[in-house]
């Protein structure tokens, strides 16, 4: 495992509370911030996929940097996604957390324009991190499925030469284990951080040298990625492995984003948390009661909400 990584342990992937009206329920969104952050959760990766951030606006984005911060969660513990397709709006997100006093932001690549070289999206992210400046670190978020865009080791090999100490992270959401241990194997003696994007592969990852996951999951199985971080090089945290990787498969055998909100709705007994933006949609009482069956199958019992 790597030890002294900024965001190193148990990231959640936040999701967004919304209101009625489909505006951001910052209250809410606070409150499970501070639930996450008592039930084995190391810090926060918001505004990423499992928040619907290219659902918001950039202006709604802000929003909920500071309205986070403004209701008491520690900018140290979040991870802003802040990338967007526009060098500019990137640029004017990533400004903001710093100045929130945010360690990190996660960046998305370009991802509309396909098939880009390496040469461009070295170029975009140049563009990026000279005009940010600052201290913020840079995060890579290296999801293929969504972005067509990967993330090879020669284009980071080249971003690591050329902005030491600048760019210090991966979040690997591929879902393929050989290409996450390859960051490792390549960048991780230099203090590279890398994290996984699928719990079922947490343990391993930390026996190979990673820094831990920021995953979707963890909205609801994050005191069981705790025990498989904090016993690492143990038995029980191989044990907790199968209860996580049971909890991902579940979580997953729904839409993900309308089954994360479904369980949390449950457990907090608080039906708005059902509210998502098209194109994403309420999950069919059919769906939910075979997600909520299969979750209740791993046998974790939730906290009690905040």
């Amino acid at each position: 495992m790597m030890k002294n990584a900024l965001f190193g342990g148990v990231n959640a992937a936040v999701l967004t509370a919304m209101h009625d009206d489909l505006s951001v329920d910052l209250d809410r969104m606070a409150a499970h911030c501070r639930w996450l952050l008592a039930n084995g959760c190391n810090g926060l990766g918001v505004l990423g996929t499992t928040g619907e951030a290219n659902s918001l606006g950039i202006s709604e984005r802000i929003a909920v940097m500071e309205g986070l911060v403004a209701r008491g969660i520690s900018p140290k513990v979040l991870l802003a996604g802040t990338g967007t397709t526009a060098i500019t709006d990137t640029v004017l997100l990533t400004r903001r957390a710093e100045e929130l006093g945010c360690r990190g932001a996660l960046l998305l690549p370009p991802f509309f324009y396909k098939n880009p070289s390496d040469d461009g999206l070295f170029a975009y992210f140049s563009e990026v991190i000279q005009r940010v400046g600052g201290d913020i670190k840079i995060y890579l978020y290296h999801f293929p499925a969504q972005s067509a865009v990967p993330f090879g080791i020669d284009l980071i090999g080249r971003l690591l030469k050329a902005y030491p100490g600048k760019v210090k992270g991966l979040k690997d959401s591929s879902g393929d284990f050989a290409n996450t241990k390859s960051y490792v194997d390549h960048f991780a003696k230099d203090g590279f951080e890398v994290y996984c994007g699928d719990d079922g592969a947490l343990h391993a990852l930390l026996q190979e040298g990673g820094a831990g996951c920021i995953t979707a999951a963890a909205n609801v199985g994050s005191a069981v990625s705790a025990t498989v971080y904090a016993n690492w090089d143990r038995q029980v945290g191989a044990d907790a492995q199968v209860t996580l990787a049971a909890i991902r498969k579940a979580v997953t055998s729904a839409a993900l984003i309308p089954g994360l909100k479904a369980l949390v709705a449950r457990h907090t007994g608080d039906a708005t948390w059902n509210n998502m933006r098209p194109p994403h949609l309420k999950l069919p009482a059919d769906a939910a009661a075979k997600l909520f069956a299969a979750f209740d199958a791993c046998g974790l019992k939730l906290a009690a909400a905040a």
